[in-house]
């Protein structure tokens, strides 16, 4: 039987106005979450398979809908990529200083655990 070539589920991104904190903050409490965060900070725009995380492609997938559902980042299709950025100024718009205080944070304990 051939493989279906339908189309992929369409992405969710809330508006700005509609960012929940508890979303957010919940999206940010997982270390790998935090990783593509800081990522996307380094490096505004990557392409879904290129960031520095040791886990499954389904693993990925759902740590990118748990941000993108919380706002945190936007992906786009080109091709047969998917992109993902950072939506950095919506969430400062909405939560002004939440995202740099949160990874700021993540670092200091990071660099201390390191130490």
């Amino acid at each position: 039987m051939p493989r279906s070539h339908g189309r992929r589920a369409t992405l969710i991104h809330p508006d700005a106005d509609e960012f929940d904190v508890l979303d957010v903050l919940h999206a940010l409490a997982d270390p790998t979450r935090m990783t593509i965060v800081r990522t996307l900070r380094a490096d505004p725009e990557r392409a879904c398979g290129t960031f520095p995380v040791d886990v499954a492609p389904s693993t990925l997938t759902h740590h990118f809908r748990v941000l993108r559902e919380a706002g945190i980042i936007r992906q786009r299709e080109d091709g047969n990529r998917r992109w993902t950025a950072l939506r950095f100024e919506d969430l400062e718009d909405r939560f002004p200083g939440l995202l740099d205080t949160i990874v700021s944070a993540y670092n200091r304990q990071a660099d201390s655990a390191t130490v």
